[in-house]
């Protein structure tokens, strides 16, 4: 990890944006307003903590990582923009499947298309994190053949929506 950078917000900013506009889009269509930004808030609080432990975890694949107050603070900032990733895969694909509840009916396509999307998304995240320098793995990542990047950030993206949504999915009900 590397001293933080403007760059490193724009991404999360335009996520944010994009978060804003889609809860907006949904909030006027559900009936139930209430059970909306109950779901929507409890699916961001598991994406946060899930990520969080996740990325402390992983911790020591990357360069310079301590268990210090700098190092813990920067997994939970990389686990907000985590969380703001989750709920953009939650509101993107309610679009395409026109409905914000698209994981109550959580079927094998849908879950592979999901780990699919993750799994390209944290490619591209990882490439262009690297590149920047805004992180750099240690010698204990294992890396991905050909593309050069970690493993463990590109299953944190593949596996952990399809988890999160799986738990929060029990509250549309």
């Amino acid at each position: 990890m590397d001293d933080l950078s403007f760059g490193i917000f724009v991404v999360p900013v335009i996520t944010l944006l994009v978060i804003i506009t889609l809860y907006i889009h949904f909030f006027r269509k559900v009936a139930d307003k209430g059970k909306y930004r109950y779901f929507i808030v409890y699916t961001a609080i598991v994406a946060f903590i899930l990520n969080f432990v996740w990325e402390v975890a992983q911790g020591p694949l990357y360069k310079n990582f301590q268990y210090d107050f700098e190092h813990v603070s920067f997994c939970a900032l990389a686990s907000i923009a985590d969380m703001l990733m989750v709920l953009v895969l939650l509101f993107l694909f309610g679009l395409i499947y026109r409905n914000v509840y698209w994981i109550s009916r959580l079927k094998l396509t849908r879950a592979l298309l999901l780990i699919l999307v993750g799994f390209l998304g944290a490619i591209l995240a990882e490439l262009w994190h690297t590149w920047r320098g805004d992180w750099s793995y240690a010698d204990a990542m294992p890396m991905l053949p050909l593309i050069e990047v970690g493993v463990s950030p590109v299953l944190q993206f593949s596996v952990l929506p399809l988890i999160i949504f799986a738990i929060s999915r029990r509250k549309i009900r």
